[in-house]
C-alpha cells in the first residue's frame, strides 16, 4: 500500500456512463480518495453517507472527495441516484482493480478494492493514507487531521515568504 510521500499514480476512471475522470483535474486542490468494497454494501452505505454529508467541512479544507470501487460505472450512477451523492465514484471496473492495485489496495481473494484512504495535498503527493478492516467504517477523524496538517503546513511555508511577518 503506498504511503505518506509517496507519488499518487494518476488515473482516469469512469465517473458517469459517458464521462471519464482524471485525477489530474484536481490538481492544486487536497483530495480524498475513499477506495471501498462495493456499493451497496452495508458498511460502505455507511461510510459513503458520512463522507456525503461531510462534503463542506472537507471543501472547507480546498479538498474534494473522490470514491472508487470496481462496481460497473452503471452501478455507481444508480448508487448515486439512490443516495442523492454529490461527489464522484469512480469505477475501477476493466480491468478490473487496475486503479486499487497501483494504490496497493486491490484483495485479489474476493476481487474487490479494499477499504482505504488517501489524502493527497495540491501537489499530487500522499500526506496520509489507511487500511481499515473490511467490515470497519473507518470514519473521517484521519481524514480531517491530515487536511488540517497540510493545510497548517501552507500557512506556514505563506507566513515566512510573506514580508513584514
Amino acid at each position: 500500500m503506498l504511503t505518506k510521500n509517496d507519488i499518487a499514480p494518476g488515473f482516469e476512471l469512469y465517473a458517469t456512463p459517458d464521462q471519464k475522470f482524471a485525477l489530474q483535474e484536481l490538481r492544486g486542490k487536497n483530495v480524498i480518495l475513499a477506495f471501498y468494497p462495493a456499493d451497496w454494501s452495508p458498511v460502505c452505505g455507511d461510510q459513503i453517507s458520512l463522507y456525503n454529508e461531510m462534503l463542506h467541512i472537507f471543501r472547507k479544507q480546498n479538498a474534494e472527495l473522490v470514491g472508487i470501487s470496481v462496481d460497473s460505472k452503471w452501478c455507481h450512477s444508480a448508487y448515486c441516484r439512490d443516495r442523492k451523492l454529490h461527489f464522484p465514484l469512480l469505477a475501477d471496473f476493466h480491468p478490473q482493480g487496475e486503479v486499487a492495485r497501483q494504490y496497493g489496495v486491490y484483495d485479489e481473494k474476493t476481487g474487490e478494492c479494499g477499504r482505504a484512504l488517501f489524502v493527497l495535498d495540491g501537489e499530487g503527493i500522499i500526506q496520509w493514507s489507511y487500511l481499515s478492516p473490511v467490515s470497519i467504517n473507518p470514519g473521517a477523524d484521519g481524514i480531517l487531521e491530515a487536511l488540517e496538517s497540510i493545510n497548517s503546513k501552507k500557512e506556514q511555508h505563506v507566513a515566512t515568504e510573506t514580508p513584514g511577518r
